[in-house]
């Protein structure tokens, strides 16, 4: 269900994400896993913004055997943010997956009433995670 692209030395328990995923969708995903460098390439190309970030999101075309699409997360976010916050790397990878799966469902939190939050918040309780980037940034 998950094509694993990991193009860093992180450690990615890919199980545990399928799980995750499984619970949503039975499509398929690309996860790649990326430098900083490359994420602000891969952003400033299809983003139009020249800067680094944490996890970005391509829905694929809807149609009955397509994959959902693809999730690209940056490895140096996952480590720094995992150090400032007080988390796991996995945990924090975790999180950044579940706000790039939400992304290719059609949920968008720059928009929603909350939609978006409300659903992270819920698999953050579900998988016994730490707060979503969501939660964590407007509480």
């Amino acid at each position: 269900m998950i094509e694993l692209d990991n193009r860093t030395p992180i450690n990615v328990d890919e199980h545990f994400l399928e799980k995750i995923a499984s619970t949503l969708t039975n499509k398929e995903i690309e996860l790649i896993i990326t430098s900083k460098a490359e994420i602000k390439e891969i952003n400033k190309e299809h983003r139009n913004i020249d800067a680094p970030t944490d996890v970005l999101s391509f829905p694929y075309e809807d149609m009955p055997m397509s994959p959902l699409g693809s999730i690209v997360i940056s490895s140096g976010h996952v480590e720094e943010m995992s150090k400032e916050l007080g988390h796991t790397q996995d945990d924090e990878l975790t999180l950044l997956f579940i706000h790039g799966l939400l992304h290719l469902l059609g949920f968008d939190h720059e928009v929603d009433d909350g939609e978006m939050r409300e659903e992270e918040a819920k698999l953050i309780e579900k998988f016994n995670l730490p707060k979503s980037l969501i939660i964590r940034t407007q509480g």
